[in-house]
């Protein structure tokens, strides 16, 4: 028997219970737990950490902890460490593809907005979500922290925000996704790609004053929705364009 003292940086101590709101916990050390079971039983899921120094030397999840260590837990790799540092999360290959919950609809739609595959269903158990996350390598989203704990969950975040707008600008910030978006080419209904389609193909669709006034259309290819620059469109582009930082082509 013995204690460690857990010191978690930035906003982890945002999943801490009340009496532990300082980001600094003792922990009664057993001798078998390892430091990824004691951070998740004080409620911070493993998808939440990416490093972890103990005395001031890098560890991973294995790491078991003895009496008088000194443990720091951190959401995010920084250039001030003066130690070299083993990365608990994987590193971002590529464009994101994500999987979201059923209370991230909202969200869903602004994701595939900007052109990113994500996968959503309005009823879907956290089972499901775990399995299509690990199975596809998507980074799975949510604010139920208890999916993000499960084992078979590689690639996860727990959404801050609860405002839609507010929380895609959250996604944009922690993924960097102004590198790899591309709006206005996934389906916002069914995530299916969008392609150009001629108004003939489509005019028969079309209600009498959109045949009138618009003459650029794009076609889902899996769910067949018809899209237009509509009387909402400047609106959108705007938000995009301060969203990514740049302007937003539909074309």
């Amino acid at each position: 028997m013995g204690k460690a003292t857990f010191y978690f940086h930035k906003d982890l101590d945002m999943f801490l219970s009340e009496k532990s709101k300082e980001g600094c916990v003792s922990i009664d050390i057993r001798g078998h737990e390892t430091v990824k079971h004691i951070i998740e039983s004080l409620g911070i899921p493993h998808t939440e950490v990416d490093v972890i120094l103990v005395n001031g030397v890098s560890k991973d999840f294995s790491w078991q902890p003895v009496d008088g260590d000194k443990i720091d837990v951190y959401p995010e790799q920084h250039d001030w460490f003066t130690c070299e540092v083993t990365k608990l999360q994987p590193e971002l290959k590529g464009k994101p593809q994500f999987v979201l919950d059923g209370h991230l609809g909202k969200l869903t739609g602004y994701l595939r907005l900007l052109g990113f595959d994500s996968k959503y269903q309005n009823e879907i158990m956290d089972d499901e979500l775990a399995e299509i996350s690990s199975d596809e390598g998507r980074i799975l989203l949510t604010r139920d922290r208890g999916v993000l704990k499960r084992a078979i969950v590689v690639s996860g975040y727990f959404v801050r925000s609860t405002e839609p707008r507010d929380q895609v600008k959250e996604l944009v910030n922690k993924f960097s996704l102004e590198k790899y978006a591309e709006p206005f080419s996934r389906c916002v209904k069914c995530n299916g790609i969008l392609q150009a389609v001629s108004k003939g193909k489509v005019f028969d669709r079309l209600e009498p004053k959109t045949k009138l006034y618009y003459n650029d259309f794009k076609i889902c290819s899996a769910c067949s929705q018809i899209y237009w620059k509509g009387s909402h469109f400047e609106e959108i582009e705007a938000f995009i364009e301060k969203l990514l930082g740049e302007k937003a082509p539909y074309d």
